[in-house]
């Protein structure tokens, strides 16, 4: 399962410096990556059956996360 797991960084690698000034100085968007990481190991641990869900859960999970991955996105890139 390890190597299905990768950080926001790796989604843009473009935004890589600035991702981690922000972390740094917006404990907001710090926060924010933090849930999108937790969420994005939930959804593989899902899909990997690690810790099986129910369909419906596993579906919530993965748009909760593209949810916060285009919000992360948006600050990003503007």
């Amino acid at each position: 399962m390890s190597e299905l797991i990768h950080q926001i960084a790796d989604d843009f690698p473009e935004f890589a410096e600035k991702l981690d000034a922000m972390k740094e100085a917006d404990a907001g968007f710090a926060e924010k990556v933090a849930q999108y990481e937790a969420l994005n190991k939930k959804v593989i641990e899902a899909e990997t059956l690690e810790k099986p869900t129910g369909h419906f859960r596993e579906e919530e999970l993965k748009k909760k996360r593209a949810l916060l991955k285009d919000e992360i996105y948006s600050v990003l890139s503007a």
